[in-house]
């Protein structure tokens, strides 16, 4: 069983305890499901009236929130950022939860050309090809493959069914015949990056696929060779990243965004979900739509195509009488 004190979480967390710290708390949940013994967090005013009828009995809360706004008899923990506390929490009962498994199975076979970091896990029915340097304290989970010549950083978390390294999409046509051009490159992972499951992530074709430190990667994406991808990007599920474009620091994209190949995404640009990008995108643009404009002007052209039955109907009127 998982056994957390409010004391032991307000240290962890660094925040201000209000109320006794010796409630145990088991569990974490949000403000509507959790129980009398789990933890959860109150971060905007608008969840107001759930704050006031949950069950928690222990609740991070923003340190600015008023005394009077809260519930009596509670234990409340006063942080900064009460999203990223809970967040901390949820690390502290995975810990507790999770047992990875430690030594190397009987059955393992590793390429002895392949590097291997400290503290690394990997998990049974993964493949890991020739001159693959892995760093330390990685978790790679079962079923991932990483083809030759792949490098993948320090606390790099891999899911279930990812590649890395397969072939880029190349082919050259010649008198109707399309004959494969060899992808001779790497992929390069850096530092604190997170894959989901799933993903595709292709060689180069020559030189290296990247991806920068701390981006964050959601489930069945797929980036094609020679692509680069800057530092802590999010990028969620669906989205496809055709060849040789690049992606700056700190770039957004929404479930589903197709990106065209060479073309450029300037850093802190956020696409939305469903957006095609077949053009280059200036730094900190808010885009959305196919192909994407600045998402105000998109919204005002969602809400006309829904009048245009009206219009067309309403011209067609005007038309009769006219002629």
């Amino acid at each position: 069983m998982i056994t957390l004190t409010a004391k032991e979480i307000a240290a962890s967390v660094g925040g201000v305890l209000e109320g006794d710290g010796a409630v145990v708390i088991e569990g974490a949940a949000g403000l509507n499901e959790a129980a009398e013994r789990d933890i959860s967090f109150f971060h905007n005013v608008k969840y107001i009236a759930s704050l006031e009828k949950t069950n928690a009995r222990v609740i991070i809360i923003p340190k600015q929130t008023n005394g009077t706004a809260i519930p009596k008899g509670k234990t409340w923990i006063r942080v900064d950022n009460p999203q990223w506390a809970f967040a901390q929490v949820l690390g502290l009962i995975d810990r507790q939860r999770k047992r990875h498994p430690n030594g190397i199975h009987p059955k393992a076979h590793v390429e002895p050309t392949a590097v291997i970091g400290a503290e690394t896990i990997i998990y049974p029915g993964c493949y890991i090809g020739h001159d693959v340097k892995i760093g330390k304290n990685c978790l790679i989970y079962p079923n991932v493959v990483l083809r030759e010549d792949t490098q993948v950083g320090d606390r790099v978390i891999i899911h279930a069914g990812t590649v890395l390294g397969a072939d880029g999409y190349g082919f050259a046509t010649d008198k109707g015949i399309h004959h494969k051009i060899p992808q001779i490159g790497r992929v390069v992972v850096e530092d604190d990056v997170e894959l989901g499951a799933n993903c595709a992530v292709d060689r180069a074709t020559t030189g290296e696929t990247r991806i920068g430190a701390g981006t964050k990667i959601d489930n069945l994406v797929h980036i094609a060779h020679n692509v680069t991808i800057g530092r802590g990007c999010l990028i969620t599920g669906q989205v496809g990243i055709a060849g040789s474009s690049h992606i700056g620091n700190f770039v957004s994209m929404g479930g589903q965004v197709g990106i065209a190949g060479h073309i450029t995404i300037g850093d802190g640009a956020i696409i939305a979900a469903q957006s095609g990008v077949m053009s280059d995108v200036e730094p900190g643009a808010v885009l959305f739509g196919s192909p994407v404009r600045p998402i105000k002007q998109a919204m005002k052209l969602q809400a006309i195509y829904g009048k245009l039955e009206d219009i067309y109907d309403t011209v067609r009127q005007l038309r009769k009488k006219l002629l």
